[in-house]
């Protein structure tokens, strides 16, 4: 019903703006002039506040009468006759004049608009309204399943307010082995991806406070090239690390990797045992606390070293996790990789994690888990 009440939504849009547009589109066919005649900031904020008097009509609804499906329905057509209200007496143009339109054209400048108020859940394809999605902490409404977080918001979820204090922060890669590619140079897709993220490398590190207990964390991110592992982040999490170290500080390292960074060749191999080796006197020579929290996807090298290196190892609900994927796997061994075979349940029950743990009471387990050491405010 949601998708529905949805299409009529967007379906009316085109409707509204042929209203305005469509005699001077038809002339010249001339797609800047048709736009020309329709303030966008209008429709803006005419679709978001229908958007928001909807939820707001669901969630009075589910608390006061318990949500019936026919209950439902007349929400849905409440809100569809008072959006077509104001376009009934505007039904002067003819239908020739429309006809003549390209639909398709149109329909995909809706979509490329207007599709950001909404996020698509990965597993059961519902949509997440956008605006509350943040303030789920990236979990479906509708499956509960637990799409992906950037760097900076899991920092925000799991540090108290205003104890953030990053580290390394301007330390940058550069192309070690003048790697070249036909389709993109690695120089120029770091910038890309440093301008679409707002970061400079795939992972942020720093020192903060967990329900007033210092840390020190580090924090991958997918969206910068997959969270590969370059010299860059290595160091980055290595200088981390010895840092914890010498301040005695417990250590949090969240993963999000597809593995080593192959443009970077053998300097990004070096880096799971710089960071396995500099680990091994954080925990055993020092007896120092190191929390690994795998999301999903965490693979390849980092699940070979640093990520599976926890004393304690705690894993978010259905995250991958693997060391080589199901693609490699199939093509290399030529076998039948079963579904849900790496996922975090079935690798739980194989003794592979000691935790899983839902993301909305990560920051309260963490925080027992820091009282059980003697890691007290």
């Amino acid at each position: 019903m949601k998708d529905i009440w949805f299409n009529l939504l967007l379906y009316k849009r085109v409707e509204y703006k042929y209203k305005f547009g469509v005699i001077r589109f038809k002339k010249n066919k001339n797609y800047s002039s048709y736009f020309s005649v329709y303030d966008e900031s209008i429709w803006n904020n005419h679709i978001n506040n229908f958007v928001d008097c909807y939820l707001d009509c669901y969630l009075d609804c589910y608390l006061i009468y318990e949500i019936t499906d026919i209950y439902k329905y007349g929400v849905y057509l409440y809100i569809y006759d008072l959006f077509f209200e104001e376009s009934k007496s505007n039904d002067d143009i003819k239908m020739d004049d429309i006809n003549d339109v390209d639909y398709l054209d149109i329909e995909e400048d809706i979509n490329n608009k207007y599709k950001k108020l909404w996020v698509q859940c990965e597993n059961c394809y519902g949509l997440n309204y956008k605006k509350l999605f943040k303030s789920r902490m990236n979990i479906c409404e509708h499956c509960d399943f637990h799409l992906k977080m950037n760097s900076s918001d899991r920092i925000d979820l799991l540090i108290d307010p205003g104890t953030w204090e990053s580290m390394d922060e301007y330390m940058f890669s550069v192309n070690p082995i003048e790697f070249y590619s036909e389709e993109e140079s690695y120089t120029d897709r770091l910038s890309f991806y440093q301008i679409r993220t707002g970061l400079i490398e795939a992972v942020q590190t720093g020192i903060g406070k967990l329900n007033s207990i210092p840390v020190a964390m580090g924090v991958m991110d997918f969206q910068f090239m997959g969270g590969s592992m370059g010299s860059v982040v290595g160091e980055k999490i290595t200088r981390l690390i010895e840092y914890a170290k010498n301040k005695s500080l417990p250590l949090i390292i969240i993963c999000a990797s597809g593995g080593a960074r192959m443009q970077e060749g053998s300097l990004s191999l070096m880096q799971m045992a710089k960071i396995s080796s500099v680990l091994y006197g954080y925990q055993l020579k020092n007896n120092l606390f190191y929390i690994s929290i795998l999301t999903s996807p965490t693979t390849g090298g980092v699940t070979a070293s640093f990520g599976m290196l926890g004393d304690v190892i705690i894993v978010e609900p259905n995250a991958y996790i693997a060391f080589a994927g199901k693609r490699v796997i199939e093509q290399t061994l030529k076998k039948i990789v079963p579904e849900g075979l790496q996922t975090a349940e079935n690798l739980f029950h194989k003794g592979l994690f000691d935790l899983i743990v839902p993301r909305n009471i990560l920051k309260e387990v963490i925080y027992e888990l820091f009282e059980l050491q003697g890691l007290l405010p």
